[in-house]
This record gives structure tokens, C-alpha cells and sequence, in this order.
């Protein structure tokens, strides 16, 4: 997801997100807007050239994994800016009870976590209205939703707190090291990557998140009969991830190919631009097989 491989795909893909959930759940509390905030909210929006943005721990690490482990190609870049005053309130007020850096430490429990929902993982989510439907939608199941987008982190932890979704959480960090360090063999019920970022030029392929040894790596914190749900508007990524999919042998294409878009994966704004003017969005479904 080296740090978090997060989608950012061309064109549709780069902002990809549905409109808002504007109804919130009954009780649920309701984030402040920008002219309530304070001064802290504010100065914690625009830090200065080189400081951290969140120095008191309140809000995600800018490193988390610091030199804690191996560094390899980045298949993402880390955006940190512009953080709105209500983005950086909800990182501040969220972040401690569903907010979590990935560092490497330590095992996560996710049945304590997501109070024994079974879980999905969703690498990359960009400003997570997405994600905030397809919770709102199956809040049975628990989503684990990490980027390295700061605002993006602070406006999906608001949009849960506004809806009342108790379901999402939030990992910031290298998708990589959460996978490989701090989750268990065949814990998670199901893998979504979403318009990840398709590094068009040849020399930068090797930056694509899916690769072999990734899929290898996913497909071994996958439950038996977990899902994978990949989608890309990039028609040549298309084909690499339905290549390296097939070719993993503890998967099975619950398709002949590509899949119809399932009803569960909402049909966003800037994905509706991008069909309007002609692209072509590929969804690729596939299941952990039992053995």
C-alpha cells in the first residue's frame, strides 16, 4: 500500500469518490464545522516547513514505520497538505479510538478492533466517501481503510463520526508492513483496491501495487472464501492485475475475465466523468479458494 501503495489513478481515478452521505445517524455526534474551530484545529491544518503536523501523538505519524523496517519501491506518494480546519478536528477527536499508524510492532487484534465483525481490508480510499457508503450500507462488517493521505483520513474519520459508522477504521501507513507485520494468516474476510495508481510510463511499472509477490503476501491473510475486489480505469493495468490474479494459485476468478461492477462497490462521481468520456472501468472479483 515501503508506505502505503495508496490509489491514485489518472483522470477519474486520481479524486475517485462518490457524493457525500449528508444524513447523519440519529444520536450520532456531529464534527464542527471550519468557523467553530479553534486555534488548534487550525495551526494543525497549516504546519510550518518541516514540523510534524500532529507533534502531540493526537493524529496520524508522517513516518510510523520510521527505520523499524525494509524500505522498498514506493508504489504511492505520500500527500500531507492541505488539511482542512474540520479535517485536522476529526483526526484530533477520531484518531485515538479509530485511528490507527502502522509501525510494525505489534499483531493487531481485530476482533477487539472492530468488535468481532469479520474485516475488510481497503487499501487506499482517497477522500473515503466510497468507503463511508459501502459501510454504511454492510455495517456487519468491519473496514480497515488505509491511505497515507492525510486529508483524506480526517475527512472519512468525520464522515463516520457524522453517519454513526462504527465499522470503519482507519490505518495509516505502508499497506506492505501492515500485511506482512501486523496482521494474522487468514484473518481478514476481504481485499478491495480500488483505481490504485497505474504508473502509465513502462519505466515506473515496477511501482504498481499489484505484483506477485503482493498478491502472494495478500492471499495469505486472506480467510478461506475471502473476496478480492480490484477496479481500475487504466485498461493496461487492467490486464496486468487480471494476469497476476489468475496466475496466483490460491485464487479463483469468480469470472470468466473481468466482472460486472458489483452493486456493492458505488458508482462515483468522477468515475461517472470518466465513462461519459469513454473509459472503460474493469472490476476484477476473486475468491480465496478453501485449500
Amino acid at each position: 500500500m515501503s508506505e502505503n501503495p495508496t490509489p491514485h489513478a489518472p483522470a477519474t481515478a486520481e479524486s475517485d469518490a462518490p457524493e457525500a452521505i449528508r444524513t447523519c445517524a440519529a444520536g450520532a455526534p456531529v464534527a464542527q464545522e471550519a468557523s467553530d474551530l479553534g486555534a488548534t484545529a487550525v495551526s494543525a491544518a497549516t504546519p510550518r516547513r518541516g514540523e510534524p503536523m500532529f507533534p502531540d501523538g493526537t493524529g496520524p505519524a508522517a513516518d510510523p514505520a520510521g527505520s523499524h523496517h525494509e524500505r522498498r519501491i514506493r508504489s504511492f506518494q505520500p500527500r500531507r497538505s492541505r488539511v482542512s480546519p474540520s479535517q485536522a478536528d476529526a483526526l484530533r477527536r477520531r484518531w485515538g479510538t479509530w485511528g490507527l499508524d502502522i509501525d510494525g510492532l505489534s499483531r493487531i487484534d481485530l476482533d477487539a478492533f472492530f468488535d468481532g465483525r469479520p474485516v475488510v481490508l481497503e487499501i487506499g480510499f482517497g477522500m473515503g466517501e466510497a468507503t463511508a457508503q459501502m459501510a454504511a450500507a454492510d455495517p456487519d462488517t468491519g473496514i480497515l481503510a488505509c491511505d497515507v493521505h492525510t486529508p483524506g483520513q480526517g475527512n472519512l474519520l468525520g464522515l463516520a463520526e457524522r453517519n454513526g459508522l462504527s465499522n470503519i477504521r482507519v490505518a495509516n501507513g505502508d499497506a506492505i508492513i501492515l500485511l506482512r507485520e501486523m496482521l494474522a494468516p487468514a484473518s481478514l474476510a476481504g481485499l478491495r483496491i480500488y483505481f490504485p495508481d497505474p504508473w502509465p510510463k513502462k519505466r515506473h511499472h515496477k511501482r504498481r501495487l499489484i505484483q506477485p509477490e503482493f498478491i502472494a503476501l495478500a492471499t495469505t491473510r486472506l480467510a478461506p472464501g475471502a473476496l478480492v475486489h480490484c477496479a481500475t480505469d487504466w485498461e493496461p493495468y487492467a490486464e496486468q492485475m487480471l494476469e497476476v490474479l489468475s496466475a496466483e494459485p490460491t485464487l479463483e476468478n469468480l469470472h470468466q475475465g473481468f466482472a460486472p461492477r458489483p452493486d456493492f462497490r458505488p458508482l462515483t462521481r468522477f468515475e461517472g466523468q470518466g465513462l461519459d468520456k469513454g473509459h472503460i472501468v474493469h472490476d476484477l472479483l476473486f475468491r480465496r479458494r478453501d485449500t
